[in-house]
């Protein structure tokens, strides 16, 4: 479990990346932080690992205040996946996924296993791990970045915008993967999008932002649908336009129609 418990970021200039933030992300769960850019997400993510040092309050991991961690420690302990991967280019696949098993003193031999076995999970084939990061393409750079962050067996992912940089087919394909290693491995997972169709397929729990990390709404993505907080949180989620669906029965099927009349599937008889 993650809980942040009253906490705050202002910089040196004054201004407020995050106000007072209060949250608990469940154990075993994706919880979802999504906002518009700058509204805090990936200040609030980074506070976790101790990349970014709250100005108050503090972040809890179970019983263990983060504050009271070597921060080094910490974060071989959480596994982390960003937007830019941040493969190390001059070092091939296998290299990248062990660097923190072998910081951890996991003999080689059974680091390098386990990255064969990572890379099957994350639906790659084990014959590119003798390549570089540059003979990738972008969607097996973001696996092989997911590989890395389970190389070490965390029990909490940390994704900041993890699949913004592909395209939309490969990002699709990501997001299925990434479900269906949560189905089989349950880790706790804090994931920081701007995209709300992201969000509603990936969350458990969906936490909207307003500027400054504050809270307009908390709950699944069925529950935020159906009862929106407020004119804000109706307007984010689109209620107003593209998510405001009717049914338009059309020879004799349901056809589901968006606010423009344009059809956008069927249901189901």
């Amino acid at each position: 479990m993650i809980e942040f418990r009253h906490a705050g970021k202002t910089y040196a200039d004054g201004t407020v990346a995050v106000g007072d933030f209060s949250l608990v992300a469940p154990s075993s769960r994706i919880t979802v932080l999504v906002g518009t850019s700058g509204c805090g997400k990936s200040t609030l993510l980074r506070m976790v690992n101790r990349m970014v040092q709250p100005t108050s309050g503090s972040v809890w991991i179970d019983d263990l205040d983060v504050a009271t961690t070597d921060p080094v420690a910490l974060r071989r302990r959480i596994g982390y996946v960003m937007q830019a991967v941040g493969l190390l280019p001059h070092r091939r696949v296998v290299d990248n996924i062990v660097t923190v098993p072998r910081l951890n003193r996991v003999p080689a031999a059974v680091a390098r296993h386990r990255a064969l076995e990572l890379l099957e999970l994350v639906g790659l084939d084990p014959a590119l791990a003798r390549r570089y990061p540059a003979q990738l393409s972008g969607g097996q750079q973001q696996r092989v970045g997911v590989a890395r962050a389970l190389a070490a067996d965390p029990n909490i992912l940390l994704m900041d915008e993890p699949f913004g940089a592909v395209d939309p087919i490969v990002r699709g394909e990501l997001q299925a993967e990434l479900l269906r290693l949560q189905r089989d491995l349950h880790k706790t997972i804090l994931f920081v999008t701007h995209d709300l169709s992201e969000a509603l397929l990936l969350g458990d729990q969906i936490v909207i932002l307003r500027p400054g990390a504050q809270i307009a709404q908390v709950g699944s993505g069925a529950q935020i649908l159906a009862q929106p907080a407020d004119d804000f949180v109706a307007e984010f989620v689109g209620l107003a336009g593209e998510r405001r669906l009717h049914v338009s029965p059309t020879d004799g099927v349901a056809v589901v129609v968006n606010a423009a009349g344009r059809p956008v599937g069927v249901l189901a008889p």
